[in-house]
């Protein structure tokens, strides 16, 4: 049975933010299994009879979501007068929710978004699950030169060590899929640069067994039991 702070739990199955849950246990407001308790970093699962003000909480469950980012979008907490995923979301707060493989303001495509830190974590730092496939447009047609140095390592602005080999498919000469195996700050955007080549859209379409699809823009969808299962490998 999955353990988890008496904090978290009352956030997520109340809808309370973590900072109300904590103040409920700390005005003696929680019991659990009909002692008051005042430890908000206690560990709880779904067994325990945990209450809020007299009232049984039933155990959350875990969401594992794909979204299809928009442009104009940030994925953070914070909207620092910008527009924030989570206000895609449709749940009593989203804002417990967190990413797993972040996409920049400008860039479309998959993100996963869920409440289980340890599961996401565990999907971007996986070398075998972590590779993401990205549809790359181009200002410039790529040339031979290029693909080659994609593929065998390129050297970042700043970096000391070559990037991991990355796949190329060519669909036009201004347009490839790039698959990649690292998670470095725009890096995508890096690589082509490094190469003499620019940016002009990017969109994620995978991140290890998950795919985007035909996923509408600005919308989301549950992960299937299959995909799980897959990235719990």
């Amino acid at each position: 049975m999955k353990m988890q702070r008496l904090d978290q739990f009352i956030a997520h199955a109340s809808g309370l933010t973590r900072v109300l849950a904590k103040s409920a246990i700390r005005h003696k407001k929680v019991s659990v299994n009909g002692e008051i308790i005042k430890n908000a970093a206690l560990k709880v699962s779904g067994q325990d009879k945990i209450t809020l003000e007299g009232t049984l909480l039933n155990a959350p469950s875990t969401h594992y979501f794909a979204l299809n980012k928009p442009t104009g979008y940030v994925c953070s907490h914070e909207d620092d007068g910008h527009l924030s995923v989570f206000r895609l979301i449709d749940l009593p707060n989203p804002y417990q929710l967190h990413i797993a493989g972040r996409l920049d303001q400008d860039t479309t495509g998959l993100v996963i978004l869920t409440e289980d830190g340890a599961w996401s974590h565990k999907l971007a730092h996986s070398k075998r699950q972590c590779h993401k496939q990205y549809q790359v447009d181009l200002l410039n047609p790529i040339d031979a030169a290029q693909i080659l140095s994609l593929e065998t390592g390129v050297q970042l602005h700043g970096e000391a060590q070559l990037t991991e080999p990355a796949i190329v498919v060519v669909i036009n000469p201004n347009q490839i899929l790039l698959t990649i195996y690292e998670g470095k700050y725009h890096q995508v955007k890096r690589m082509l640069a490094s190469v003499g080549n620019k940016v002009v859209e990017l969109k994620r379409l995978s991140i290890g067994s998950i795919l985007l699809g035909d996923l509408p823009l600005g919308e989301y969808r549950a992960l299937s039991a299959d995909e799980l299962a897959r990235c719990n490998e």
